[in-house]
């Protein structure tokens, strides 16, 4: 008998298909692997230009797959991943509606895939250079854009989120944190 877990990915939705992908990968217990802020600007450490070394990397290890706005925060990365119309894509549902849905396999080029490559690539780094202390949180978050408008909020949201959260911690001592869609929407 499998054991059943909680789905954190939208039903019976291919995320192999086309289409962008806002993630947001955590560091385990939040802890501030990737560096921190220094006069107002985010200063990443060697884990941290790790990290956004091989998120630049990603299409090369992905056919298909492109990354669009990044940025690398004290303890998660945000990122946008587009994944491009691929033959091979078009029909992967038909495997997974043949399984439960706790026991999902990973389809290749989807973006659990690709998230699931570069947590390991970078933790792989991190272990072979004496920073086996580093880990992420085990899941990561994700939000499918649909259209051009949630595309470009996220992308400013990516963009402005390093001088937000300096200024929120200059303010209060602590970061916030929220979901980017229960803010209003411009």
């Amino acid at each position: 008998m499998y054991k059943i877990h909680k789905q954190y990915r939208l039903k019976n939705y291919d995320y192999s298909q086309y289409g962008g992908y806002f993630i947001t990968i955590c560091t385990k217990d939040r802890v501030e692997y990737f560096g921190n802020f220094n006069n107002g600007e985010m200063q990443v450490n060697e884990i941290g230009t790790i990290a956004e070394k091989f998120w630049n990397e990603i299409p090369d290890s992905f056919d298909g797959v492109q990354t669009d706005q990044f940025v690398v925060m004290p303890n998660h990365i945000h990122g946008i991943i587009i994944l491009m119309k691929q033959e091979d894509n078009l029909n992967q549902q038909k495997t997974l509606d043949r399984l439960p849905a706790s026991i999902q396999p990973l389809i290749k080029n989807s973006v659990s895939s690709i998230v699931n490559h570069y947590k390991g690539k970078v933790k792989r780094w991190c272990n072979k250079n004496d920073f086996e202390h580093f880990n992420w949180q085990a899941r990561f978050y994700d939000h499918i854009i649909r259209n051009e408008k949630s595309l470009n909020i996220i992308r400013e949201y990516i963009f402005y989120n390093p001088l937000k959260r300096y200024l929120e911690y200059q303010k209060n001592g602590t970061f916030k944190y929220e979901n980017i869609f229960n803010v209003r929407q411009k």
